[in-house]
Parts: structure tokens; C-alpha cells; sequence
């Protein structure tokens, strides 16, 4: 075999004591603050679809029309990742979440804290601030729901909303956008509290599309959209085109965060998941889609910083065990068909609960909602969406049901027996199936871009992932004691 030469041997001297020199420690033991030339990559951006498995990711794809595709899928770099917590196989988007932002297991329910001896859990953004990093945490859901609050607070269980949302005027970080707090929503004295906090932080409350685009760079700003009940923005499906979406919290987050020597920017596609709790398969599509145009925000920014940024997709579980195919259609399954659902599983059943409190909507007017919002019965748009005697039979059992029922919304919008009856049916003709309204263990894909994508590939726990950013971006660190 034939030996390296002295070139190489040199060029092998030279790497190692180049990368020595971008490890090297201070004097004081502080690890080495990487300047402009370093290898670290200068801008992060950590995008995670809640609920988002492969089968997610398809239907968003089979249903991207013209806009050519997912981004996401554009990326040069696929991996495999599994989501376990400590104490069971089927996680919570708590447990994922520290997992994703400590590189720890912890138990369902808790909040970037080791549960076995309650230490907090040096988060990705903790990190990154402490390193000098600009920090921006963004949700479509409420700002103190699990995920989100995995990067900035520390609790023993997700459901301490007020605790939480507090621990964002302690944070330090710069910038918070998307939905509200839901502790606050709930309670008039704590949202004072929060917005007292927050403000004597030095934070800016900017509340809509204009306060977010008239505040400046270098300026601390919790930006909120319009919001629902919960503090969430609303299902792109629903939503109303002069509010601000995923998208657009992404692209100021960024320009807010610019003026940093680097920043980290945690990009959450929240109702992903709500979605696939109810099981609403044209809304998951859209809420995939909205959450990929945030994903094309960041690939904007990478164009002009290719050499210095970092982009990572993933979830943090998968939701509702979605497939692509069932008994029904068999081969023959058309997905466009979700294109005709024109409301959310959430928001029609509001107007089905309106009927069934005012007593004035017929059977016959409920089914012309149907040809409405789901083009259910139009065999004019397309034969495939025909109702055989089967179908109407089901359907007026299901709103018979419905008008002598009182049962509301849960959390992540569960319906009544007509609408759900609605979208199932849709669902079924679409060609797509559910196993369950809660979370599986199926694992879910990486896809990664920018500087060091190569780390990303291949199949790991959701712990390496973390280790895997926080190695390459020089923010290795451990829990607090």
C-alpha cells in the first residue's frame, strides 16, 4: 500500500491544530468565544413540525399543488430519529422537547429538568445566549405550551403554565413570536403580571402584523399574533390572510435577531399536531404546508449566508399513526381531494354547535353545509365525493346525535359526531386512515442543510440529535447543578 506523503502529513498537522485552536479554552476555563472565522456555524435555525411523521410530510407534499414541492424535502441531508421518554415508548411533546433541547431523556410531562433528581437541564438556547447568540423562540401554538417552553423554562410539569411564561422575562433571550400565553388568557391578574415582567425586561409587546414590523433590530420584542382561546394562532386553513402566520413570524424573528454575531432561532409548527389529534386530514395538510413556508424563510436567509448557517427539520413525535392508503380506495386514493375542506374540524364544529343551540338548521341545510365546506355530496366538482345511502344514512345519525348534545371542544379539537362524521368521510375518500387520536412511537425524519448538514444523516435517538447541534455549533454544556 502506498504511504502518505510529507504534503499530507502536513496538511493533517495544519487541520488538527486548526481545530485544537477552535476548541482552545480561556484562562479562566470558559471555552473560546469563536469569532467570524470560525468553523462553528454563525446561525441556527431548529425547525420542529409537532406531530410531524413521514406520512405528515407526504400528504403536505401531495397536496403542495403548484408551489413546486416542499422545501423541506429539498434539503441534501435525510436522518432517522426516535422520540422515546424516560419512562415510556410513546412520548409527550414535553419529554421530546427536552430530549430535542437538553440531548437528555426525561419523563412525560416534564420540562427540561432531569426528573430523577430535578436538576434543571441546560437548553440548546440557554447555551447559545450564554455564548454571545442572539436567541428567538416561535410557536402557532401558546407561547408556554410544552415545546416552546423546553427552551427557556424549567418545570416538573408542562401543565405549570403561569411558572412558565413567567421564565420568559427571566430568559434572556430576544425574541418570542406566534401565539400568546395561555396562563395569561386564563388569568387577568397573572397576564398584568407577565406583561409588567416583560416590559421591565426591557421586552417590546407588540401585538400584530404593524407593532412587529415598526420594531427595530436590537430591540427585545415578544411578537403576538391574533390568537384563539388557547393562545394559538389559527389553523391555516382558517386563518384570515391580513394575519400574520408561521411564516411571517419567521421572517422577523430573523430580522430582529440579525444584528447578533449569531443567532439560534427554535421555529415550532404547533398545531401539526392539533391537527392530527382530531384527526383532520386537510387541516394537517395545510398546517404542514404553512409550517414548510417558515422553513423556506430560513432557506432564504441560508442563500445569502450559505457557508455560516445551519437549518435542522424535525418533530418531535409522530400524531394520529397517519397512513397513506386504507381498505376503502385501496390503490385508487386521491389526497386533492382534502382540497375541498374549506374550515377546520375545530371551526366548523363551532357553526354545528350554533345549530344545535338555536334549533333552526334542518338536516337538509346541514348537508348543504357539507357541499359547502367540504364538497361533500358535489358530484359537480368531482364524482368521487358522491354520497352513497350508506354515507346519508351515517350522517343524519351523526347530526341527530349532535343536536341533543352538549359536549365542547377539548384541547386539541375533538368535535361533535356530525363534523367528525364529515371529515372522516372525506378523509376515507381522500384515501388516507388514522390508528388512533393520540401520539404513536413511530420514528420521525431529519432533514438538514447549511454547515456540517453531513452530522445529520442516518438513524439516532432524539438525545443525539441535540448533542449532534450543540457539538458542532461549539455549545456542548451540561446540566445545572
Amino acid at each position: 500500500m502506498r504511504r502518505p506523503g510529507r504534503a499530507a502529513y502536513l496538511l493533517f498537522l495544519l487541520f488538527m491544530i486548526s481545530a485544537l485552536s477552535a476548541c482552545r479554552s480561556t484562562a479562566d476555563g470558559r471555552q473560546h468565544q469563536p469569532d467570524q472565522q470560525q468553523s462553528f456555524p454563525r446561525y441556527i435555525f431548529y425547525f420542529i413540525g409537532d406531530g410531524m411523521g413521514l406520512a405528515q410530510v407526504a400528504l403536505g407534499e401531495a397536496l403542495a399543488g403548484e408551489q413546486g414541492g416542499l422545501a423541506m424535502l429539498r434539503m441534501p441531508v435525510t436522518g432517522l430519529m426516535t422520540t422515546y421518554a424516560l419512562d415510556r415508548s410513546i412520548t409527550d411533546s414535553a419529554a421530546a422537547g427536552t430530549a430535542m433541547a437538553t440531548g437528555y431523556k426525561t419523563t412525560v410531562g416534564t420540562i427540561a429538568r432531569n426528573d430523577r433528581h430535578s436538576a434543571d437541564l441546560t437548553t440548546i438556547a440557554e447555551a447559545a445566549r450564554d455564548h454571545g447568540f442572539g436567541v428567538g423562540i416561535v410557536s402557532s401554538v401558546s407561547i408556554d405550551h410544552a415545546t416552546p417552553a423546553c427552551f427557556y423554562a424549567h418545570a416538573d410539569s408542562r401543565n405549570e403554565y403561569g411558572a412558565i411564561a413567567r421564565q420568559m422575562a427571566q430568559s434572556g433571550f430576544d425574541y418570542f413570536g406566534g401565539g400568546y400565553a395561555l396562563s395569561a388568557l386564563r388569568d387577568d391578574t397573572l397576564d398584568d403580571e407577565l406583561r409588567r415582567l416583560m416590559l421591565q425586561k426591557g421586552y417590546t409587546i407588540a401585538a400584530g402584523k404593524e407593532a412587529i414590523e415598526a420594531t427595530l433590530p436590537g430591540s427585545r420584542c415578544w411578537a403576538v399574533g391574533a390568537v384563539d382561546s388557547k393562545g394559538a394562532l389559527a389553523y391555516e386553513i382558517d386563518r384570515n390572510e391580513e394575519d400574520a402566520d408561521l411564516a411571517f413570524f419567521t421572517r422577523h424573528g430573523i430580522r430582529l435577531l440579525d444584528h447578533h454575531r449569531g443567532f439560534f432561532l427554535m421555529v415550532e409548527g404547533g398545531k401539526i399536531d392539533w391537527a392530527c389529534h382530531a384527526n383532520d386530514g386537510a387541516t394537517v395538510s395545510r398546517e404542514v404546508k404553512a409550517f414548510d413556508r417558515a422553513i423556506g424563510e430560513a432557506l432564504a436567509f441560508y442563500r445569502s449566508h450559505p457557508d455560516e448557517t445551519l437549518i435542522i427539520v424535525t418533530a418531535d413525535h409522530e400524531c394520529g399513526g397517519l397512513a397513506l392508503g386504507n381498505n376503502q380506495v385501496r390503490y385508487s386514493g386521491r389526497p386533492s381531494l382534502l382540497d375541498y375542506q374549506q374550515l377546520s374540524l375545530e371551526r366548523f364544529s363551532a357553526k354545528v354547535r350554533a345549530w344545535s343551540g338555536s334549533g333552526r338548521v334542518s338536516f337538509p341545510m346541514a348537508m348543504d353545509s357539507l357541499r359547502v365546506y367540504f364538497g361533500l355530496g358535489n358530484i359537480d366538482l368531482d364524482p368521487l365525493l358522491a354520497l352513497s345511502p350508506p354515507d346519508s344514512i351515517d350522517l343524519a345519525k351523526a347530526y341527530q346525535a349532535c343536536m341533543t348534545s352538549s359536549e365542547e371542544l377539548n384541547t386539541y379539537g375533538r368535535s361533535d359526531p356530525f363534523t367528525s362524521s364529515a371529515v372522516a368521510l372525506l378523509n376515507r375518500k381522500a384515501g388516507i386512515g388514522w390508528t388512533t387520536g393520540h401520539h404513536t412511537s413511530i420514528p420521525v425524519p431529519v432533514f438538514a442543510l447549511g454547515r456540517g448538514q453531513e452530522r445529520f444523516g442516518g438513524s439516532y435517538d432524539n438525545t443525539e440529535l441535540a448533542k449532534k447541534m450543540m457539538d458542532l455549533c461549539g455549545l456542548n454544556t451540561v446540566a445545572k447543578e
